[in-house]
């Protein structure tokens, strides 16, 4: 009978990593890929991998048969092979390796499939280099045999299997939500899918199963969760791909402290699973706070560094900028860094870029040493302004003036960039925090409303009646969950009336006709008696990727795109021959398909 606790099965009797001291006498038939293979004259030794890990074999003449001696000595990087022999103790021990105690010594051994020269190394040493991504994304294949990536998807189940367990055991039940869907905006543009049966027709991949979990609600099924597949045609980067998973969440009958609650405990589950500190409660801050200190609303609390409002102590210099901003009603705000003066012109230019590329058009600086100030603002100040912005010797100021609007994202990447060039020390490791209350709508480029988070975020009692008067001020049940500055995962309070929600999609522009389109199936269902609700979903690819400690998050998922949105191991996208796009009722133009071979 197979065992699965120690790998047991018809080829092998264990897996490779199990071994230790305690299993010396035992005999075992072993399997694995050849890691390393190295020669001494003699003496033939392999490290052989599995999942589970390594373990290095012995080949001799004193122990090994002549048939397998000869074959062993064909053997080549990544062959397939099956070992059998005793567990001995390792004359030189490794302790840096689980299984560095012991070794297997072989009697016999066979090739179980020849492998061809890997296009990209398997074993590296201390001193190799990771090819490139490109190529390991093309030979993905054997770049998933590394025990970095194998490690990270192996944290990943646990993570998974640890949300399952514990949403299980508070009550909520999984329900699985349509693939193929309805196209609705929610963000990003949808990928369509042409239905063969209603030529002219399409489907959309979800982008998030938002709609469907409330309806699930309006249902009865008052705790939802969905380990859910999620599809968005967007620009990537190292933080997002097309296709993503996420632990979706809906419960009814809630406010804003039971999601909250509930999801602290999720998370301090799969931070103790990621072996990752997560003290419960989790501090909260309201979207306005975060923004007025930190410029963000996902600010990263490892460091303390905050913005200062030096509106009222700048008022009143003879400084265009900073005069015509406040004249405007915008403000002065920025960073006093202590010990910041031994930063260069050079640096504080490079700082500077960062700010320009958030969207400001500047940076204001000034040095206060014991030689007295340098830089462009500090031409404008006296001792009483000095003074009146807290300088002391050695600080340095980085200010920005103009709307909250633009200056805020400026001074986040500011305040970043002043982090990493002064190498200031982290108050703390891991840094949790709920950002809540979040604006209702923001404002579009065109002098439309767009919403903050998504349409269906319930707005605060106190300002549904000044919606249509005043909605920027707006302010709704809606919080995101930050860690060490990833937003990790978003949610809100729904809206569970019909009139409000069909307010709220009229004051984004959509007309009766486009609202019956999109939303006529989600109105309808909250008229049949939907229960307040509410409920969050965090991305799963995103936490694997924090606990792992990757830097991107293809380092978490097996098969990834690239950041040009191609998949390189299969080769996709790919043309579709004309005579299958008629099938479907479609056409290109203005482009030369060339006919895709056919087996």
């Amino acid at each position: 009978m197979t065992d699965i606790g120690s790998g047991s099965t018809a080829l092998r009797s264990s897996s490779l990593g199990v071994f230790t001291a305690a299993h010396i006498g035992e005999t075992h038939r072993l399997t694995g890929w050849v890691h390393r293979r190295r020669n001494l004259g003699g003496l033939l030794f392999l490290d052989l991998r599995d999942r589970s890990g390594l373990l290095q074999v012995s080949v001799g003449p004193d122990w090994t048969e002549a048939e397998s001696l000869e074959i062993a000595e064909t053997f080549g990087h990544e062959d397939v092979v099956a070992v059998e022999g005793t567990i001995v103790e390792r004359p030189d021990p490794n302790p840096e390796l689980p299984t560095g105690a012991v070794e297997l010594r072989a009697v016999t051994v066979r090739r179980l499939n020849k492998a061809a020269t890997p296009a990209i190394p398997v074993y590296r040493g201390p001193e190799d280099e990771l090819p490139s991504e490109e190529l390991r994304l093309q030979h993905r294949v054997l770049d998933l045999r590394r025990a970095e990536l194998q490690a990270n998807l192996a944290l990943r189940h646990r993570l998974i299997l640890a949300v399952r367990n514990y949403m299980d055991g508070i009550g909520f039940v999984e329900v699985e939500t349509p693939i193929l869907t309805k196209p609705t905006p929610e963000g990003a543009r949808d990928f369509v899918v042409p239905s063969s049966s209603h030529p002219g027709e399409f489907f959309a991949l979800p982008q998030s199963p938002q709609i469907y979990k409330q309806i699930l609600m309006v249902a009865g099924f008052d705790r939802y969760f969905q380990i859910a597949r999620c599809f968005r045609d967007e620009a990537l980067r190292a933080d997002r791909q097309l296709e993503f998973t996420q632990i979706d969440v809906e419960a009814s009958f809630v406010g804003v402290d039971d999601i909250l609650t509930w999801m602290e405990g999720l998370m301090a589950e799969l931070a103790r699973v990621g072996g990752v500190p997560a003290p419960l409660p989790f501090p909260r801050m309201t979207w306005d706070e975060a923004m007025e200190r930190y410029g963000s609303d996902r600010p990263d609390l490892r460091w303390e560094l905050e913005i200062t409002d030096f509106s009222a102590a700048l008022d009143g210099i003879d400084f265009r900028v900073t005069q015509s901003a406040l004249d405007a009603g915008g403000r002065v705000r920025g960073f006093r860094l202590a010990g910041g003066a031994s930063l260069s012109r050079r640096q504080i230019e490079a700082i500077e870029e960062r700010a320009k590329k958030a969207g400001a058009p500047g940076l204001l600086w000034a040095k206060r040493t014991d030689e007295g100030g340098s830089g462009p603002l500090s031409r404008f100040l006296d001792e009483s302004r000095w003074q009146a912005i807290g300088a002391e010797p050695d600080d340095l100021f980085l200010m920005a003036a103009g709307a909250d609007g633009v200056t805020s994202p400026a001074l986040d990447a500011v305040r970043a960039a002043a982090i990493e060039a002064l190498e200031l020390e982290r108050v703390r490791d891991h840094a949790w925090l709920w950002v809540t209350d979040f604006p209702v709508f923001e404002a579009e480029d065109d002098g439309g409303l767009a919403p903050n988070h998504h349409p269906f975020v319930q707005p605060r009692p106190e300002f549904i009646d000044s919606l249509s008067s005043d909605p920027l001020a707006a302010r709704g049940d809606a919080y995101d969950l930050v860690y060490n500055g990833t937003e990790l995962g978003s949610g809100s309070i729904r809206i569970h009336d019909s009139a409000l929600q069909r307010r709220i999609f009229t004051l984004l522009g959509l007309g009766d006709d486009e609202i019956e389109q999109k939303f006529g199936f989600l109105l309808r269902a909250l008229e049949a008696g939907a229960p307040p609700h509410g409920g969050v979903a965090f991305g799963m690819d995103r936490i694997v990727q924090r606990f792992a400690g990757a830097t991107s998050l293809r380092d978490v998922i097996a098969f990834p795109k690239t950041t040009a949105a191609r998949a390189l191991f299969e080769g996709a996208p790919v043309p579709i021959a004309p005579g299958d796009l008629a099938d479907l009722g479609l056409a290109l133009r203005g482009a030369s398909i060339q006919e895709p071979e056919r087996e």
